[in-house]
């Protein structure tokens, strides 16, 4: 199926193993994921590799954590690199049509969203952002396809579908109707430790940190600071996720992660989790592709 093109879609392969081919580059399917957060990142690496054409976009200032596992420091550094994909911030619109189309790295924008919608006319549009306690906006009609992760999501009504992000065996489960799974009590337990891993602000205002992620930490050692705060490491181990020293935080935000096992520790690349996600999105994208063929 060499240079399969959108008009050819419907013969694509129902099967979820089925591995995207690379597409004609007049024809690609252009997806933007907003969120550039580890699961944001791992989607739209996922479908670069696949063959499209994805353009990331964020805030200009996220609150990330987990950045060895996304491409959030593109935003701040001008490009940073995911299991052997390079990002790059792009600030001048104008360019950002040819470099989907050259599909050499994925732009990150942070430019508002009405000007990138304009400006690229998504086939897909993917909310990567993982605002696990807001309820999400109508984003139906935004992009010919659109599709919600996590908490919050009504398929068929705030977005066209929507894929579950919870650990379990529905993780990367696409649903086409209805509402996804409600947010968990609690966090994934590593090596014994649950919520207990995790700081959150507790008070507004700029984060400050001369770590960096992947530094080992001890229980009770400063890490951070907000204003005259200062925040410490929860228990011993390595910082997994840290925010993006400078970053202005509301209340509440996590900003630090410590991951209990030592040198053992993964702190860089894409995770099991957000990995699995990433291919339900495929999964949805191919279901979507085959039914316009379909038609």
């Amino acid at each position: 199926m060499e240079g399969w093109r959108v008009e050819d879609r419907k013969n694509a392969p129902d099967s979820p193993a089925f591995q995207l081919p690379t597409f004609q580059p007049s024809n690609l399917l252009t997806i933007l994921v907003r969120g550039c957060g580890d699961v944001g990142s791992a989607v739209a690496h996922r479908l670069f590799r696949a063959g499209c054409a994805v353009v990331l976009h964020d805030t200009p200032q996220p609150t990330t954590t987990r950045r060895k596992m996304a491409f959030t420091d593109a935003i701040f550094d001008g490009s940073a690199f995911l299991a052997g994909v390079a990002a790059k911030r792009i600030d001048d619109l104008a360019l950002l049509v040819g470099l989907l189309a050259a599909r050499e790295v994925i732009p990150v924008v942070v430019v508002e969203l009405p000007a990138l919608l304009n400006t690229v006319q998504p086939d897909i549009l993917i909310d990567a952002r993982m605002r696990k306690h807001l309820q999400p906006e109508v984003q139906r009609g935004l992009a010919p396809l659109t599709v919600g992760l996590g908490p919050n999501f009504v398929a068929g009504e705030t977005t066209d579908l929507a894929v579950e992000t919870s650990w379990g065996d529905d993780l990367g489960r696409v649903c086409y109707r209805g509402a996804t799974r409600p947010l968990a009590g609690e966090p994934r337990s590593i090596a014994g430790h649950g919520r207990d891993r995790y700081v959150y602000a507790p008070v507004t205002g700029r984060f400050h940190t001369t770590f960096q992620i992947g530094d080992p930490v001890g229980a009770g050692q400063g890490v951070a600071r907000i204003g005259p705060s200062t925040l410490v490491a929860p228990l011993t181990g390595v910082l997994r996720g840290l925010t993006r020293d400078g970053v202005s935080v509301g209340v509440g935000t996590k900003v630090i992660e410590v991951d209990p096992r030592g040198p053992a520790a993964v702190v860089a690349g894409i995770g099991e989790r957000p990995g699995q996600i990433a291919e339900g999105v495929l999964r949805a994208m191919q279901g979507w592709v085959n039914a316009l063929g379909q038609k």
